[in-house]
Parts: C-alpha cells; sequence; structure tokens
C-alpha cells in the first residue's frame, strides 16, 4: 500500500445486510448460526459409484450386463422352477404323478437348454456322446475361438450355475433320505444325473479348450519366436505340463 493512498480508499465498504447484523445489538454472545445454507452443509456426501460393479447391481443389472440376457434368464429360470416344484408340489398339487411329471419335464427342459443352447452362447463351450458304426463311443468337445473370449458375466454366472444346483440337488436327496420320503427319491436322482452330467462334461469341454489353446501357442508361437531345436524342447515341455494337468 503507498503512502499517497487514503486509508478509507483500502477498505472495502461492508454489505448493507451484513453491516446491519454485526452493529445491531444481540441477546447472546454467540448467535445461533443461520438454518438456510448450513443445513446443506451437515448432510452427508451421497456415495457416487466408483466402477460399474457398483452402478449395475441384482438380477437386472446382472441382465444388463449380459451378451445374452434371454438365454442366461432361461438357465436359471428352469433349474430354479424345478427346484421350487419339487418343494412346493406337496403343498399346491395333492396328484403325485403329476407333480412328478412337472419336475421332470423342468428337468429335461433344462438339461437340453444347458448342454445345447446356454454353454454354446454364454461360454463358447459343447459336448455330446459320438457312437461310430462299429459300436466304439467317445466324447466329443467343441469351442470357441479363444481370440473371442466370453462374457464375464455370462461366463461366472453359467459356472455358477453348474456346480451350485448339483449341490442343491444333493442336499434335497440327503433331506428326503433323512425324512423317509422315499417316494421322490427317483426325481431327486434324476436331477441328479442331469445336472452332474452337464458340471462333468462342460468341465472337460473347458479342459479341452484351454489344452487344444494351449498346444497351439506352443506349437505356432513359441517355435516361430526361438526356432530351431530350442523352440521344440520349449513346445514338448509345455505339451507335456498341459498333458499333465488336463490329461
Amino acid at each position: 500500500m503507498s503512502s499517497s493512498t487514503p486509508l478509507f480508499e483500502t477498505i472495502e465498504a461492508d454489505e448493507p445486510a451484513e453491516y446491519e447484523q454485526r452493529t445491531s445489538a444481540q441477546g447472546t454472545i454467540n448467535p445461533p448460526p443461520t438454518t438456510n445454507s448450513g443445513s446443506n452443509a451437515s448432510r452427508p456426501a451421497q456415495q457416487m459409484a466408483t466402477n460399474p460393479g457398483d452402478a449395475e447391481s441384482g438380477i437386472a443389472g446382472i441382465l444388463r450386463q449380459s451378451a445374452h440376457p434371454l438365454v442366461l434368464f432361461f438357465l436359471y429360470f428352469f433349474r430354479v422352477a424345478a427346484i421350487t416344484v419339487y418343494i412346493l408340489c406337496g403343498f399346491f398339487i395333492s396328484n403325485y404323478v403329476l407333480s412328478s411329471v412337472i419336475v421332470v419335464v423342468l428337468l429335461a427342459m433344462d438339461f437340453w437348454n444347458c448342454r445345447n443352447v446356454a454353454g454354446r452362447r454364454l461360454v463358447g463351450l459343447r459336448y455330446w456322446n459320438q457312437v461310430d458304426d462299429d459300436g466304439s463311443s467317445y466324447w466329443v468337445f467343441e469351442s470357441r475361438d479363444p481370440s473371442r473370449p466370453a462374457n464375464p458375466i455370462d461366463s461366472k454366472m453359467f459356472w455358477i450355475a453348474v456346480y451350485t444346483f448339483p449341490l442343491l440337488w444333493l442336499a434335497l436327496l440327503i433331506v428326503s433320505v433323512l425324512k423317509f420320503n422315499l417316494s421322490f427319491v427317483p426325481i431327486v436322482v434324476l436331477a441328479l444325473v442331469f445336472n452332474v452330467t452337464n458340471g462333468i462334461g462342460f468341465t472337460y469341454a473347458d479342459r479341452d479348450a484351454k489344452a487344444k489353446w494351449a498346444n497351439n501357442l506352443a506349437s505356432s508361437g513359441w517355435n516361430m519366436g526361438m526356432g530351431g531345436l530350442g523352440g521344440q524342447i520349449l513346445t514338448g515341455v509345455v505339451k507335456n505340463s498341459v498333458g499333465r494337468v488336463f490329461g
């Protein structure tokens, strides 16, 4: 501040309302804080979603993130419907034959849908048992190109369904045996056969796909990069290790 500038010109003038508030007499020394704008500051700030998983939750979020929501829906629909009808059939349906037929139909539809539709669309895997003309049978596994990976949500929800529902049916089998409700044991055994067959089939299909991918990587990429005897040695090591893991 220069000495030539008057003192009153260096001080900013007060606002009229602020001046009256400071100069008027108050009954207390510390006046209460104003509530018009201070209440907003006292409210906790809302937590915002920091990643897509926070913003997308629940069944609607899973279906929204899925690449094949309709296929994923029917994968769980048939399985949940079969267990629900089996548990609640005694309360709403008095006819044992009718309830058994409904559960078996739902199990058959789930088995066909999981093996032929859900597995192929959600994780890119398919399996079947082929019988040749000479009577010999063997398992055939198919998988999609590894360069086109499956949707993470579809893959996670598919494997949860494949491995969780056999455990649920096993628990229902134990309950039926403990309660001596042997009339429903054949239905539970059939459900276990369907679910365990899909579980084993897709597990081996997934292992076969990983083994093929590892063998192709070892035979093509590493040989081209290393070449000669070193590439052949590395290829043999990779094939032997993969064979021990997936064999």
